[in-house]
């Protein structure tokens, strides 16, 4: 990951966190492009034996600390203490920046057709400017991702800020693709679901809500089914930050053992 000024990086099982103001992160990410992850906590326990989950993570240039359980966790196990920066308050903050609204200047990945139109009418209703051209639904993505159609359009629009909105897992997964893969530097912003809570496309989360990290609770009142188990799946992020702290919890050596095993 990209260094920042001292003091505003936290590494938590090996993933250096920004812990500055959330202003900052917007600013930084936004002058010097790169990858920007917000992991939450049901993806964020399977890096032991996640290998490509985690090498996306290891390859952003930023993380920000999404999830209110791993900042609860860490708190009470580990100094310096941390404040919580969701994908939705720096989405929210993204979006009133004057170079984001501008036309062409935003390129927004979005998972189906409804999402689109919902999410596109409400970056019009709060002025960002999105051609047809900058929106791309993306397919369901399983294995290794290789989407030359998504790199095609990227590179004849060249945004100078790419907003990731598909699932957890994947969308970091993609990230890194396009990072690698783009014949120059644009912001990447994987922020998931966060302009679904604004939109409409999924229940609206309340800024005091999301200011106390309740938005899991919320979504999980608002759909037990849906969401529920995947929360209660997440309680096993404890574990490995007791036992790892800010280390990663597979040694260095041993992922380079798995990736000599991968390619021989």
């Amino acid at each position: 990951m990209t260094s920042g000024s001292p003091g505003s990086f936290q590494s938590i099982l090996g993933i250096r966190f920004y812990t500055g103001e959330a202003q900052g992160i917007v600013d930084l990410v936004s002058e010097t492009g790169g990858l920007l992850v917000a992991p939450a906590a049901p993806a964020l326990k399977n890096i032991p034996h996640d290998k490509a989950y985690r090498d996306a993570l290891n390859g952003a240039d930023y993380a920000i600390a999404d999830s209110a359980f791993m900042v609860l966790i860490w708190n009470i196990v580990s100094r310096p203490a941390i404040t919580k920066l969701s994908g939705l308050k720096y989405l929210r903050l993204l979006v009133e920046q004057g170079h984001f609204r501008s036309a062409g200047a935003s390129f927004w990945v979005l998972p189906s057709e409804t999402s689109a139109r919902r999410n596109l009418a409400w970056l019009t209703e709060a002025g960002v400017a999105v051609p047809a051209e900058n929106v791309y639904v993306a397919p369901y993505y399983e294995g290794e991702i290789d989407d030359s159609g998504l790199l095609a359009q990227l590179h004849a629009v060249r945004p100078k800020h790419i907003v990731l909105c598909i699932g957890g897992g994947n969308q970091e997964r993609l990230g890194l693709y396009l990072k690698r893969n783009l014949d120059y530097r644009p912001a990447i912003h994987c922020i998931g679901a966060a302009i679904a809570f604004l939109s409409g496309d999924q229940v609206g989360i309340p800024v005091w809500v999301d200011s106390m990290g309740l938005g899991w609770l919320w979504r999980s009142i608002s759909d037990p089914g849906q969401h529920l188990k995947r929360y209660w799946d997440g309680r096993h992020l404890a574990g490995l930050i007791l036992r790892h702290r800010d280390r990663s919890p597979v040694p260095a050596e041993a992922a380079l053992g798995s990736d000599l095993t991968a390619n021989s």
